[in-house]
């Protein structure tokens, strides 16, 4: 069975105690190996997947739950299903999308390490949260009653198009 199964079936079969404990223990694991990723830049993370469960003292499943969470930030991600114990593996992050994604995520704990701030200026920071909190807000379309139809007739959009619709 491939790690990334064992991570999804682990992930979804857990109960609400191993769960509160899982979270805590993963999400500690987490936060201090972006702390190491963050702090690499401008180089990126490398290594075999085992050699790199070792080094920072991950479970290999839990160190795909790594992977499987900063894979569409990486500038190549992987095929999650294709990783093995001995895949090499190299993180070259997109770091303005990595902060997006951490946004998405509410992963606070991690938007706000101080690591960030060798590689975002603060002005960059607040750009990617007002392009987030604007990808979010909900945006009609619609035509007011009263304007010019879009067919280009010069009526009303109530006296044209609007009348059908």
């Amino acid at each position: 069975m491939a790690i990334y199964n064992e991570w999804l079936d682990l992930v979804e079969n857990l109960t609400e105690d191993q769960s509160d404990y899982f979270n805590k223990e993963y999400y500690e694991k987490e936060e201090a190996l972006y702390k190491v990723v963050l702090g690499m830049y401008p180089n990126a993370l490398e290594g075999r997947f085992d050699k790199l469960c070792d080094e920072y003292n991950f479970e290999p499943v839990m160190f795909c739950g790594f992977i499987d969470g900063i894979n569409t930030s990486l500038k190549t991600p992987y095929d999650m299903k294709k990783i093995r114990i001995n895949s090499k593996l190299k993180f070259e992050l997109d770091y303005e999308k990595l902060y997006f994604n951490m946004l998405e995520a509410k992963a606070r704990w991690l938007y706000e390490l101080p690591e960030w701030d060798n590689i975002l200026t603060p002005e960059k920071r607040r750009a990617i949260v007002r392009e987030r909190n604007e990808s979010k807000r909900a945006v009609s379309n619609k035509i007011d009653r009263n304007a010019p139809c879009p067919c280009g007739s010069g009526k009303k959009y109530k006296k044209c198009c609007g009348a059908n619709a």
